[in-house]
């Protein structure tokens, strides 16, 4: 499956505590904001909101901090957003097995309350606990 409907010049963001510069290539591979395991995949998104939250959620001691990213080969729709909790793709979620070029940074961007944040880590530790947290990897 590929991602469709994707109009041209859609910019693409990556949420990250990486210290990466402009140019670098952000490759799978690596552990996820989510999971303790290498995955096949790198995630990004065409909204700037979910790549807010993975830079807040993101695993390291370094500061949040949002690419702007281009994918270098091809992109599918992230079945664990698009799949189990918002057909269509709503959340313009997205997943690639090739690295993104890192192509610039958004430097303004504004973070969650710390309320709210605190809710989005319960949420995610309950998924954790109950077993719903899994990532699809196929």
């Amino acid at each position: 499956m590929y991602a469709k409907d994707i109009p041209p010049g859609t910019i693409f963001y990556h949420g990250t505590k990486a210290d990466l510069d402009i140019g670098d290539l952000i490759a799978p591979g690596f552990k996820s904001n989510f999971v303790e395991r290498g995955l096949k995949h790198v995630y990004f998104s065409a909204k700037l909101e979910a790549a807010t939250w993975g830079a807040e959620l993101a695993k390291g001691e370094g500061r949040g901090r949002i690419f702007i990213v281009e994918p270098t080969g091809r992109i599918e729709d992230d079945p664990n957003l698009t799949d189990k909790k918002f057909p269509g793709n709503m959340t313009a979620s997205y997943r690639s097995i090739d690295p993104l070029r890192i192509t610039g940074e958004v430097k303004d961007w504004i973070g969650h309350s710390p309320e709210r944040l605190q809710e989005m880590r319960d949420s995610l530790a309950r998924m954790k606990q109950e077993g719903s947290g899994t990532i699809i990897e196929d």
